[in-house]
């Protein structure tokens, strides 16, 4: 089968290099239909077109917003083949990444209430920029103060990877949760802007198979498209299940090892994620010799 990596992040969001060198990497790992998915903007996308035109290589207009929805305070949707220009879906990307930022501002007000100094040099630049601030942005603002090194040491903290656990997620001391879009305010911002809607890597952030399996058939009705089954985190069973699920309600299944950078922890290599011999059903997603 083709081999495609429907999500990646460059600086426009949270990953570590500028997405043309993004795209040249996925050309370099062997990639052939890939998405430059950031969080809630399509900023780097014109930059990744011409990168793709120049490295032949496939490339869908994507962006990954945050949701939430009832108990689930951070849910992302993939949105792909989406007009990037379209000035509604502009304007609400906006309003979403104002949110991020008022999100970010109370984390790193808990944050000091800890004791932590930040470092805010780096954030104000992307505030400037127009760019959003994420928990591993907030992570690093962390890390690179010096008054909180001994802490840090302590604590066994090196890195984003394990700051962001301890301190950033759904219960840590540090979090809070986003107010909006929810799910079905974001699959519908998508369809607006003539893309198609899929629910990114469900068992990162629910972990039963019984409420991922009833989230998915709630968001099919509400009009989702397809769920990420192939993911560099997700297990066989996981994969197997999703997979089932959506051949059972006509979805179609992609496939990411969402890749954040070279140096990333978790995320750092292209076709990273396992098809247990199954394979993606991209439908309508990308020229016809990927579906």
């Amino acid at each position: 089968m083709a081999r495609i990596d429907l999500q990646s992040h460059s600086l426009h969001s949270d990953g570590a290099l500028p997405a043309a060198a993004v795209v040249a990497a996925a050309a370099t790992a062997g990639v052939e239909l890939l998405a430059l998915s950031d969080h809630d903007t399509v900023g780097g996308i014109d930059e990744a077109l011409e990168a793709a035109r120049e490295h032949s290589i496939d490339l869908l207009t994507a962006t990954e917003i945050s949701a939430v929805d009832a108990d689930y305070e951070d849910l992302h949707v993939l949105g792909y083949g989406i007009d990037h220009h379209d000035p509604l879906l502009l304007e609400r990307l906006a309003d979403a990444r104002a949110d991020r930022g008022r999100r970010a501002g109370r984390m790193i007000a808990l944050l000091r209430e800890l004791g932590f100094a930040i470092d805010e040099t780096p954030l104000d630049a992307r505030r400037a920029q127009g760019k959003p601030i994420g928990r591993p942005h907030l992570a690093v603002a962390v890390l690179a103060h010096p008054d909180n090194a001994a802490r840090l040491a302590s604590e066994g903290h090196t890195d984003v990877s394990s700051l962001i656990p301890a301190y950033l997620i759904p219960g840590a001391p540090a979090y809070s949760g986003r107010t909006r879009p929810t799910v079905a305010e974001a699959i519908e911002w998508i369809h607006a802007a003539g893309g198609l809607a899929v629910w990114a890597h469900p068992f990162w952030d629910i972990k039963d198979d019984g409420a991922v399996v009833e989230a998915i058939d709630r968001y099919r009705a509400g009009g989702l498209d397809g769920v990420e089954c192939f993911y560099v985190t997700h297990d066989e069973r996981q994969t197997r299940l999703l997979s089932r699920r959506c051949e059972e309600l006509g979805l179609i299944t992609t496939a990411s090892s969402d890749y954040h950078g070279p140096e990333h922890r978790l995320f750092s290599r292209f076709l990273a994620y396992e098809l247990y011999g199954l394979e993606p059903r991209l439908g309508a997603l990308g020229p016809n010799r990927f579906r």
